[in-house]
């Protein structure tokens, strides 16, 4: 672990710079030394770097919904092409380019995110071996070995001994519980933040191979963050359990206000939505009339969800508009009849009976 953090040295200089910035502000407030200085400067990093990362956030979102309306069509090219991978991989390629989708994009927040983990996780280590790094000189090495958080030390870990518990001010059955706490935190964050995603926020209507996979994911992600986490020093566990809440709040934000379309997620926002117009009038915010106008930009290839949105709107007297506003239904029909030009429909003739049809017209008598 050691050679791979080492291999993020070169950013191990401004980690450690932001950290002491956030370390004077809350060292002014509870004290140098302080374990809530040192474990709120690295809450305080997770923070900055996330807000950084929200735009490739974005772009992982639309990436990963990208790759979900792509399932069918890739799963054809798998049966299509069974025999012939290479023909397999050139129409998997060709499909991603065509449709501007890049798989990886899914994957930019973590990996953009690891040079800071690998790099905090160099200057914790370094912290606890004693050792200046960065900008940490002798001075606030010394306040950093003397923070404690509720009794386990930011540079302790699972598996240190009795001695190196002993060395760092602490007793090793505090460190222990307080380490072994975080680590099933962490683990259970990471665990309903992938179940959370399953449950509501994928399309059911579309059986792919990738739900599966996503399924095994669920159970696995929180497996290896247990065994990685014993290997965790106190520091890089707050940090790694601050950026799982912040990861299953974003979520749950997305979740709430743009759900995947097909999802039980969007039957819920919709029915929401439903309920918003009816009280309204009218949709309200940039963003709900965003999501109307892509419904209504569909047309028949609405799913269930959109149908019965559009359905229940229709039942209730009104009609979506294409600028992702709603009018009574009534006023959608005196539009269209303004945009004809407001020329008056030519009436049909009366039908006559067979009878009607096969009596001449009667002569005007003369006089």
């Amino acid at each position: 672990m050691d050679t791979i953090a080492g291999l993020f040295s070169f950013i191990t200089t401004p980690v450690s710079w932001v950290i002491v910035q956030f370390h004077s502000v809350y060292g002014a407030i509870f004290g140098a030394d302080s374990g809530w200085a040192w474990g709120l400067s690295i809450v305080s990093l997770v923070i900055l770097i996330r807000i950084c990362l929200i735009p490739l956030f974005v772009k992982q979102i639309k990436a990963t919904r990208g790759m979900q309306a792509l399932q069918p069509k890739m799963k054809a090219i798998q049966e299509r092409y069974k025999n012939d991978k290479q023909r397999q991989s050139e129409e998997m390629m060709k499909l991603y380019k065509e449709t501007g989708t890049n798989p990886l994009s899914s994957c930019l927040p973590i990996l953009a995110q690891s040079p800071f983990f690998f790099a905090l996780y160099h200057v914790l280590s370094a912290i606890a071996n004693g050792e200046t790094i960065g900008v940490i000189n002798q001075s606030l090495l010394e306040s950093a070995r003397q923070a404690h958080i509720f009794g386990a030390p930011l540079a302790a870990k699972f598996t240190d001994s009795a001695e190196k518990a002993a060395s760092l001010n602490a007793s090793i059955t505090d460190v222990r519980i307080v380490t072994a706490v975080m680590i099933v935190l962490m683990s259970l964050s990471q665990f309903y933040t992938q179940r959370q995603l399953m449950q509501k926020n994928v399309d059911l209507s579309v059986k792919t191979p990738f739900m599966q996979q996503q399924k095994m994911l669920m159970y696995i992600f929180p497996v290896i963050f247990a065994v990685m986490g014993i290997n965790f020093p106190v520091g890089v566990l707050v940090y790694w359990l601050t950026t799982n809440v912040w990861t299953m709040g974003q979520q749950m934000y997305v979740i709430n206000q743009n759900p995947t379309p097909g999802s039980k997620a969007q039957d819920q926002y919709l029915t929401r939505l439903l309920k918003h117009v009816s009280s309204h009038g009218d949709v309200k915010g940039r963003g709900k009339k965003k999501i109307v106008a892509a419904i209504v930009a569909k047309g028949p290839d609405r799913n269930d969800n959109e149908r019965k949105f559009i359905t229940a709107l229709t039942k209730q007297g009104m009609a979506a508009q294409a600028d992702g506003s709603v009018i009574k239904s009534s006023e959608a029909t005196a539009d269209a009849d303004a945009a004809s030009g407001g020329a008056p429909k030519r009436q049909q003739p009366k039908r006559q009976s067979k009878s009607q049809r096969q009596t001449p017209p009667s002569k005007p008598s003369k006089k």
